[in-house]
């Protein structure tokens, strides 16, 4: 069965995985982004019941 020969399949991935590891990725991973993350201070928010009319 030639599924099961590992010969062109295995060089295949591994040049596939190199190429993103040592190429794509570096290149992806220095652009910015565009909603950068802030401190932002902790607003406690004022819980107030709800009033059931039924009640």
């Amino acid at each position: 069965m030639p599924q099961l020969n590992p010969n062109p399949w295995f060089f295949i991935m591994l040049v596939s995985w190199l190429t993103f590891s040592l190429i794509i990725q570096p290149k992806l991973l220095s652009f910015t982004s565009t909603n950068p993350p802030s401190n932002k201070t902790l607003t406690s928010t004022k819980i107030t019941p709800w009033a059931w009319p039924w009640t």
